[in-house]
């Protein structure tokens, strides 16, 4: 299939990012977040696997069946270095099945009694079905919506927001704001998207990674508001303003954490403390 402008120009920041990245590694202090630059994604997460992870991703009955391919998600990854690639060899695939666990939840297909579970189905669709809104906040002017435009939720985190779409495109090289379509439409640049929002701190929200990873250090204001670290605060940074905080249980917390689970099941390794963000404040 012939690459688009858009797919050469992404591929070619994408080698420009990883090879400036690389010179920049410094030794943390925390053995925990020890990085490893030699190793791949692709060295954890097999096609096979992936396949079996997301079992009907491309089910005729998923709006995005044929779009969140394999060799996307790999090529996306080697676009962010530090990603599956920090920390033991149980904290770098703890992290992977968390990232996956969020992804299926926010482009799941699934209900209760669905073939082979309501865990079978991320990936189903790319983008937000009759949205309530174009998700655009006119306040915001360093990332000033365009007129016409839609930024709704679109790719595997369904990134949605003006002020979300213009620095994931500045970050990942397109242009977010005038092009948010692109999100679902190159899977490539989709699954960027995601990568971005996970690995990105964005104060006084740490970054999905450094909670993962063990780098995450609660401030005055995380203590007092019971933000501890584990998949529980992942989910907080991702959608705790209607999720979390709650103090009872949450069908949608509960269904985050049912992915995780599966997954951390199929990668063989423990899903850790603080599961979720029920007593959490939201930031």
């Amino acid at each position: 299939m012939a690459l688009s402008f858009t797919s050469i120009q992404s591929s070619s920041f994408c080698f420009l990012f990883f090879f400036s990245c690389a010179l920049l590694v410094i030794a943390p202090p925390h053995v925990e977040a020890r990085y490893y630059p030699t190793s791949s994604v692709a060295s954890l997460v097999s096609e096979d696997l992936y396949n079996s992870i997301f079992l009907h991703k491309d089910d005729s009955a998923c709006p995005a069946k044929g779009f969140y391919n394999y060799s996307s998600f790999i090529e996306a990854t080697a676009c962010f270095p530090k990603f599956g690639r920090v920390g033991t060899i149980d904290t770098r695939k703890r992290e992977i099945a968390a990232f996956l666990a969020q992804i299926s939840h926010e482009t799941t297909g699934g209900w209760a009694t669905a073939p082979d579970g309501p865990y079978a189905w991320g990936l189903c669709f790319k983008e937000e079905i009759s949205p309530q809104s174009d998700y655009c906040d006119s306040t915001n002017k360093q990332w000033p919506c365009v007129p016409g435009k839609s930024y709704k939720g679109r790719g595997p985190i369904q990134i949605s927001w003006n002020f979300n779409y213009g620095p994931a495109g500045e970050a990942i090289g397109f242009d977010g704001l005038n092009n948010p379509e692109l999100v679902a439409n190159d899977s490539i640049i989709a699954y960027k998207t995601a990568l971005w929002f996970w690995m990105t701190e964005r104060k006084p929200k740490p970054s999905c990674h450094d909670v993962m990873v063990g780098k995450y250090r609660p401030t005055r204001a995380d203590w007092a508001a019971n933000r501890t670290a584990g998949f529980g605060l992942v989910t907080n940074i991702i959608n705790g303003g209607l999720e979390c905080g709650t103090g009872t249980s949450d069908a949608r917390v509960n269904d985050r954490i049912g992915f995780f689970q599966r997954y951390a099941k199929i990668f063989n390794v423990d899903v850790g403390p603080n599961l979720d963000c029920a007593n959490q404040k939201s930031f």
